[in-house]
C-alpha cells in the first residue's frame, strides 16, 4: 500500500484540475482525505483507486494514454442567455458513443454539474433550441448532424456558449476548423477523468 500522502497543492498537479473542482469532489465526499489542523492531505493510494474507479470499465487495467489538448466559434432565432441563473452549470454531451456519454455524464456529475446527453447533433440542436445551456460538449464524427454542424447551430443559437470538442483524430481537418470556429477547450479520445474536469472547469470560466 502507497502511504504518501499528498497536500491540496500536490493534488491539483496530480488529479490536473481547480481548486474550486477540488473542494466540490472533496465536499461530495467523492474522493477521500484527511484533515490535519485546518490543512488536508490526501493519500495517493486512494486517489489512485478512485481515478481507476472513475474509468469505464472497458479501460480499466490498461495504459493511462496522455490527451492531447488545444486552444481556445439564420434560422432560428437565438437564445438568450440570462445574466445569471442560480444552481449547478448545464452541460449538454453530444456523442454517438453511449460509453463515452455515459463516461462524461458520470465524471461531470462529480463536479455538480447538471449533465443532459444526447446520441446525436439533431438532438442536440433541439436541446439548445428548448432551453439554455451553460456549456456544450460535442462529439465531431457523429452520423447525421457531426459536429461541425452542430457548433455551427450552437452558435445561431446562443452565440456566447462555449464549446467543447472531442475527437479520436487529433491532427483531421475538422478539428482544426472547430478550433477557428472559437471553441473553448479540446479532448481527444480516448481522455483522463481529471482532464475532463479541467476542460470543463476551464470552458466555464472556473
Amino acid at each position: 500500500m502507497d502511504d504518501t500522502f499528498l497536500t491540496t497543492a500536490e493534488v491539483l498537479e496530480y488529479l490536473q484540475v481547480n481548486l474550486r473542482t477540488v473542494y466540490r469532489l472533496l465536499k461530495a465526499g467523492k474522493i477521500p482525505a484527511i484533515r490535519i489542523g485546518r490543512q488536508w492531505r490526501f493519500r495517493k493510494s486512494d486517489l489512485d483507486a478512485w481515478l481507476e474507479h472513475q474509468r469505464p470499465r472497458g479501460a480499466r487495467g490498461g495504459a493511462d494514454p496522455q490527451p492531447a489538448a488545444a486552444a481556445s466559434a439564420e434560422h432560428p432565432t437565438p437564445v438568450p442567455a440570462p445574466a445569471f441563473r442560480p444552481g449547478p452549470a448545464r452541460v449538454l454531451v453530444a456523442d454517438d458513443e453511449e460509453s463515452i456519454r455515459e463516461l462524461l455524464a458520470k465524471t461531470l456529475a462529480l463536479a455538480e454539474y447538471d449533465v443532459e446527453t444526447v446520441p446525436n447533433g439533431q438532438a442536440a440542436i433541439d436541446r439548445l433550441r428548448a432551453g439554455v445551456y451553460d456549456l456544450l460538449i460535442t462529439d465531431l464524427r457523429m452520423p447525421g448532424v457531426d459536429g461541425l454542424a452542430l457548433i455551427r447551430e450552437a452558435r445561431r443559437l446562443q452565440p456566447t456558449l462555449p464549446v467543447v470538442i472531442i475527437t479520436g483524430y487529433s491532427t483531421e481537418a475538422s478539428a482544426i476548423e472547430a478550433i477557428n470556429l472559437g471553441v473553448s477547450g479540446y479532448l481527444t479520445k480516448p481522455f483522463r477523468v481529471p482532464k475532463v474536469l479541467a476542460v470543463a472547469a476551464k470552458a466555464l470560466g472556473e
